[in-house]
């Protein structure tokens, strides 16, 4: 048939990048563009972020303001800095981990591919952690964590890419409660989907992590990571960190010598747009109203094609799907290739692309039109009956 139909990233569809276009007129001639510091947002300065945009997106992920720096667009950039700084420099006056033997890091599997990416690139050793329903494998994270050279996990703890698992309370208590034997052990807490809910009505909730371990009398232990790119602009959004007293004066220290500071005017410009949380959550129901359809669409498909052949997540919000074909994931992502249809490729679950048992396929259907998207569902649920009818 000709196709080039592709789901293999979370990309937001254009009809979702239009509900932002809006954002773009909010500053103009006219404006005033002083921060309520007084600060002009053109000029250079404000280190960290201005308040205002600390505060709104504080309240998006139930910290204050005083716990959150802003960086540029991205948070995985941010992620990256936080690895590499470690590596450099250290964590709070530990060894730096280019010193050390070997560095080992933790990974809730199925996971995001990008987040391995970043640790494999430093030639961190991940070791594979089990993702049940509730969270990670907490009994086996806190046998490994005896060992000093763990150093890290990597977390998605809420519409968890690709399963769209969220992590019980008592998964975040005990993450909370951790004593690694590592002082510069660090949990990275990837909050990328915070009010990426589907349904209104069928929110999933998940505890705040930073208070949590305040109460455990572990402040310092996690990194919490946060992002607009998937509410407003991917290449245009403001992304950052919130973490712990001791923490952010150490990563502001560092920043300081990157920059004098990231871009106050789009930080700004978010916080014209949507003035305050209601803005943020109103925005996100439009954005729900886009995916909902084309998520349950999918999974109706599913039921129909492969109900008794495979297994796969019903998430209620998020931007994925892990669909489930024991010992046929990579023969059934190379067969749609050939249809014409680009998934994600096989193993990227996993660190160091390899899926032990062949299994999971992450679908992604935010980007196709809900048109394209049904045609790409069915070659795939084909390829996957044609690969079964060759197992026997």
């Amino acid at each position: 048939m000709g196709l080039s139909l592709n789901m293999a990233r979370g990309k937001p569809c254009k009809e979702q990048l239009d509900l932002s276009m809006p954002m773009m007129d909010v500053l103009n001639s006219s404006a005033d563009l002083n921060c309520e510091d007084g600060i002009d947002c053109r000029n250079y300065g404000v280190l960290g972020g201005i308040e205002e945009c600390k505060r709104l997106l504080g309240e998006m992920i139930e910290v204050p303001a005083k716990n959150i720096l802003i960086f540029g667009n991205s948070s995985i950039a941010v992620m990256y800095d936080r690895i590499a700084n470690s590596y450099m420099h250290g964590v709070l006056g530990s060894t730096p981990w280019c010193k050390l033997d070997e560095v080992k890091w933790l990974c809730p599997v199925p996971g995001y591919d990008r987040h391995f990416s970043i640790t494999e690139s430093f030639g961190i050793k991940m070791i594979n952690i089990p993702l049940h329903e509730d969270g990670p494998d907490m009994d086996l994270i806190e046998e490994y964590i005896k060992d000093e050279s763990v150093k890290g996990i990597w977390c998605v703890p809420k519409y968890s890419n690709p399963t769209g698992v969220t992590y019980s309370d008592e998964v975040v208590r005990r993450f909370a409660r951790l004593k690694p034997a590592a002082k510069d052990f660090r949990i990275y807490w990837d909050n990328a989907y915070s009010v990426h809910h589907l349904y209104e009505d069928k929110q999933d909730y998940l505890l705040e992590i930073i208070s949590e371990c305040e109460k455990a009398g572990n402040p310092d232990l996690v990194y919490k990571f946060f992002s607009a790119s998937k509410i407003t602009f991917p290449g245009s959004a403001v992304a950052g960190i919130a973490c712990s007293e001791a923490n952010i004066k150490e990563i502001k220290k560092q920043m300081s010598v990157m920059t004098i500071g990231y871009d106050k005017v789009n930080e700004l410009r978010h916080v014209r747009f949507f003035k305050d949380l209601e803005g943020i959550k109103a925005h996100m129901k439009k954005h729900a109203d886009i995916l909902r359809p084309k998520f349950e669409m999918v999974e109706k498909i599913f039921e129909e094609e492969l109900t008794g052949l495979a297994s796969w997540t019903t998430p209620r919000g998020g931007y994925f799907i892990a669909l489930e074909v024991p010992g046929i994931a990579k023969q059934v992502i190379t067969r749609c290739k050939q249809a014409g249809v680009t998934l994600t490729d096989a193993g990227a679950p996993y660190p160091y692309h390899n899926d032990p048992l062949n299994s999971t396929i992450r679908i992604a259907p935010s980007y196709p039109s809900i048109e394209d998207l049904e045609l790409a569902a069915r070659i795939l649920c084909l390829a996957i009956k044609i690969e079964l009818a060759l197992q026997n």
